[in-house]
């Protein structure tokens, strides 16, 4: 790596870091109802909502309540986005007069929205309105972030309270993150963005004349309804418009995904400039590394917080060198052939088949890596074009859990429940009974950690496995062999994992793909929420232990290495033979060919 590729990626850690503290200390403050005095003007508001919904703010709720208000929310907001796809032809704001979405389409958007997934089986820009896109998906990247932060927030009370059966208030908590956090900083994100040159309208989309008139090959059915290629030419361009700016923002600082557009962060209008690239990939990052220090702070020990933040810092940077290295190197098979990989301007050589140059190779790696650690899911390169190996890293951070900085909300319970299954381990290691944070762990907790940690590798390779299996699976495949594998296994992973990017070599937008990858998605999202909220319900319900000569400190290098192991061992061997049929076979293949 380059001297300048490193003091891009120290430049942004560093960031990042500065930022952690603040956010974190914010976000403590609003939760545990203290707001700072900045903020107060809002109280207002949230009072005024809590009145029109009648709330009592004050009627804190226990575990299964906060699950079943959490599951009938959820439901809700994805019945609307169907209702409005199914109706957007007759709805307003539809400049392009859109027609209806297909009922498997809009199934698997209402819930893929829903589920803080964004998994996106159709192109944007010529499928949604502005309406839909606006009061649709929107609207969900701030209730599907503000529920995982709830969640979150909710087990945090369960470590900080004892003998106590109530862990918040989810109308309360929702009603917070949305209005105090995910809202406000959307705005300021927003304005920059435009400041970038991202598009901010309700134009229709324009046609501009080209300089030169191109000619392409038009696929139609002939009279007799064989496919055949009619030449073409046009002197136009349409250029699709909308609010884009705004939906932008949230979805990076929701951890959402979903683009405006086809190509996502990729695209000039969503995505302009390496400044607007750089303020994408801090907002992915930025609110699930304040929560660690939230935790910190709400449990009374912010050595804790810290703890889980450079766990999940040191085995970021441990996979980004992998994906780095494996997308600076090249194509071995290239290189076989004498074939020169140099790109001027850009870096010393490298792969940059499915990369913008504006953003190059170093970029490129660091967001894809950044997005499938987080639940995002938003891209500015094409995955489906990385080396096997720089490919796998993606794809084996979703399948962990993402839980290495993670979703909003989900990345921190998610690594939580495996500092839960650390503390076990110890304890069986030493024969102590096991500890977190003066909270016995005992073997209701552990059930609820194995499910949560259990779910995603069932959905995951049980959904694989199918599709592989029958023809409507398989049909999807463009690219036989090893690769075409790890498009099937990346597509269930993503949805499972709540993270919404692909290979996108899969062609998804079929019946089969739209109802499991659907199923996926909302298993992947409420199984995990409710035993969080079940474990959080149990702790919460215990006594505070004193610690002892023989408590394990959890706030050491000590723990943090063991956390980092349970991570990686627990998480990853559940995969390791999916992966080695897909992305390992593929790069010793063309190793092989070298």
């Amino acid at each position: 790596m380059t001297a300048n590729g490193i003091l891009q990626i120290s430049f942004y850690f560093v960031t990042l870091l500065l930022l952690v503290k603040p956010i974190g200390w914010y976000m403590a403050r609003i939760y545990e109802g203290n707001l700072p005095v900045f903020a107060c003007w809002l109280a207002p508001v949230e009072n005024l909502l809590y009145r029109l919904c009648g709330v009592d703010r004050k009627d804190e709720m226990n575990w299964w309540r906060y699950a079943i208000a959490m599951l009938w929310f959820s439901l809700l907001g994805a019945a609307v986005v169907y209702a409005l796809q199914r109706l957007q032809w007759m709805l307003p704001l539809n400049p392009q007069q859109f027609g209806a979405v297909s009922p498997d389409s809009s199934f698997n958007t209402a819930i893929s929205f829903m589920t803080n997934t964004n998994w996106q089986g159709y192109s944007g820009e010529s499928t949604m309105s502005y309406l839909t896109q606006m009061t649709g998906l929107a609207v969900q990247n701030f209730f599907s972030a503000a529920a995982g932060m709830a969640i979150a927030v909710a087990l945090i009370r369960g470590f900080a309270r004892h003998t106590s059966q109530a862990i918040g208030n989810f109308w309360v908590d929702i009603t917070r993150s949305t209005l105090y956090i995910l809202l406000p900083l959307s705005i300021v994100l927003a304005l920059l963005f435009v400041s970038q040159g991202v598009i901010q309208n309700f134009s229709p989309y324009k046609t501009v004349s080209t300089i030169e008139a191109p000619t392409y090959d038009n696929p139609k059915l002939d009279s007799q309804g064989n496919p055949v290629a009619e030449k073409t030419t046009t002197k136009g361009q349409t250029l699709p418009m909308g609010p884009v700016a705004s939906q932008e923002a949230i979805k990076q600082l929701g951890t959402n995904g979903g683009g405006f557009f086809n190509a996502n962060s990729a695209h000039p209008f969503e995505n302009p400039t390496p400044f607007s690239n750089y303020l994408q990939m801090l907002a992915i990052f930025l609110i699930p590394g304040g929560l660690c220090y939230t935790f910190g702070m709400m449990v009374g020990d912010r050595r804790q917080g810290w703890a889980v933040l450079a766990a999940m810092t040191l085995i970021f940077v441990c996979l980004l060198s992998i994906t780095e290295h494996y997308e600076l190197n090249g194509n071995p098979g290239y290189a076989s052939l004498g074939v020169d990989q140099t790109h001027s301007n850009i870096q010393a050589g490298g792969n940059m088949e499915g990369k913008e140059t504006r953003f190059g190779i170093i970029n490129s790696a660091l967001f894809a890596t950044i997005t499938t650690a987080a639940s995002c899911g938003a891209v500015n390169s094409m995955h489906d074009s990385f080396m096997p190996l720089g490919g796998l890293v993606p794809l084996a951070q979703i399948q962990l859990g993402e839980v290495i900085f993670g979703g909003v909300g989900s990345g921190l319970y998610g690594m939580l429940v495996y500092a839960v299954i650390a503390v076990f381990i110890a304890g069986l290691m030493i024969g102590r009974t096991p500890e977190y944070l003066g909270k016995k762990i005992e073997s209701f907790d552990i059930k609820m950690a194995s499910l949560t940690i259990l779910i995603p590798p069932i959905l995951i390779l049980g959904f694989t496995a199918m599709a592989v299996l029958v023809d409507a699976g398989k049909a999807g495949v463009a690219n036989p062999g090893a690769h075409g594998f790890s498009e099937i296994l990346y597509a269930f992973s993503s949805a499972a994992g709540n993270n919404g990017s692909a290979f996108a070599g899969l062609s998804a937008n079929t019946p089969f793909y739209n109802l499991t990858l659907g199923l996926a998605m909302f298993f992947g999202r409420i199984w995990l929420m409710i035993p969080v909220l079940a474990l959080a319900g149990s702790l919460a319900a215990k006594r505070r232990i004193p610690s002892g000569s023989g408590t394990m400190a959890t706030h050491t290098p000590l723990f943090v290495g063991l956390l980092i192991g349970t991570v990686i061992l627990v998480g990853a061997l559940n995969f390791i033979p999916a992966l080695a049929l897909g992305p390992v076979v593929e790069h010793l293949t063309m190793v092989g060919a070298h």
